[in-house]
Formats: C-alpha cells, structure tokens, sequence
C-alpha cells in the first residue's frame, strides 16, 4: 500500500476518534450485539480466534465503524509477522493493537492502522514509551484513569494517546479526555454510552 493511502487510513482513524472519542472495546458476542446500539465509531476486537475472526470484523464493517483487532488477544495467532499478513489478507480489519514493535511494523508495512498498547507499571515503563522507535497512529495506555501521566505524556510524545483499563465512571472517561487523551477505549458497555 502506498504511503499516501497508509496516511489516509491513519486520517480516518483519527477523525473517527475526534468525533466518537469512546472506543468501545469487544470481549464477547454480547459485545458485539451492544456495539450496534451505540454511536461508537471505532472497535477494538479483544476476543476471537483464526476460526470467527473475520466474521467479527465484517459484523463491524457492515455496521460502519473501524475495526481493530488485538492480535496479541486473537486465539490461533502468534507474535509473528504471518499473524499481521492473515489479518490483512482474510479480514477487512481497519488495523490490529499490539504490545509487539515486530508485528506492528509489519503491520505499517502492508498499510494497517497501529496501535501500540503500553502497560505504565513504573518510571520505567513511561521511560520506554518515550523512547519507542516506533511510530504507530496512536499510544494506548494502561491503565487509562492517569490524568497526571496522560497529561504530562501529551508534551512528551507526538502520537495521539488512547487511554485504557479501569475507566469505570463517566468522570473517568471525562478525566483522561480532559487531561489530553484523544479518546478512551472501555469494555465496560455502560461507558460506550457517554
């Protein structure tokens, strides 16, 4: 895929997210049937395996929203680049999430949208981020409910910053956009409302 289509894909990611900063974040075929009651724009697929993966993403194609799947959650794949190529040859994913720079890589290469999901344990960790070579469409961040760390990251990294995992109220998807979040990714189906 050519650079200009890559920065394209990248543009409707972004844009997406401006306008529906809730990712609602799938675990489950109940999941799946909730998305379609909400205005969310983006999905992350954290569930399913080589056998179903494509009919969950064409269920979210049909629908109109992007859909990004979590490699790394999906059963049947590895870290390896062969994983990236299935996803991009059997399914119509919009992308894949990943903690692997490998696969993420490869995953720019053959023109899919990354997401690069880091867990912040410690200094370390927010260390290494800062760090990264990589240059995905967008940093997730674990766990999302850091308003502080969210804030001081957005001076720190360019990329737009995904914050996820703990978000349980409406306050603390509100906290994390307020703090410079682009948008906050849930699995809690209550939150994909907001």
């Amino acid at each position: 895929m050519s650079e200009q289509k890559q920065c394209e894909k990248e543009k409707a990611f972004l844009e997406a997210l401006q306008d529906s900063p809730v990712i609602a974040a799938i675990k489950d075929d109940d999941g799946l049937e909730r998305i379609m009651q909400t205005e969310c724009r983006v999905v992350f697929i954290l569930y399913g395996s080589i056998l179903n993966i494509r009919s969950i993403v064409q269920r979210i194609k049909e629908s109109g929203r992007m859909a990004l799947v979590h490699i790394d959650l999906t059963e049947g794949l590895s870290s390896k680049e062969v994983s990236v190529d299935y996803i991009a040859e059997r399914t119509e994913a919009d992308g894949i999430l990943s903690t692997r720079v490998n696969v993420l890589r490869h995953a720019q290469e053959l023109g899919l949208v990354t997401v690069q999901r880091f867990f912040l344990l410690d200094s370390l960790s927010l260390r290494n981020l800062t760090r990264q070579p990589l240059r995905p469409a967008a940093i997730d961040i674990m766990p999302g409910v850091m308003p502080s760390v969210i804030s001081r990251l957005t001076g720190i990294i360019s990329q737009p910053i995904i914050a996820s995992g703990l978000l349980s109220t409406k306050q603390d998807v509100i906290s994390a956009l307020s703090a410079g979040a682009v948008a906050v990714s849930t699995t809690q189906q209550d939150l994909w409302f907001v």
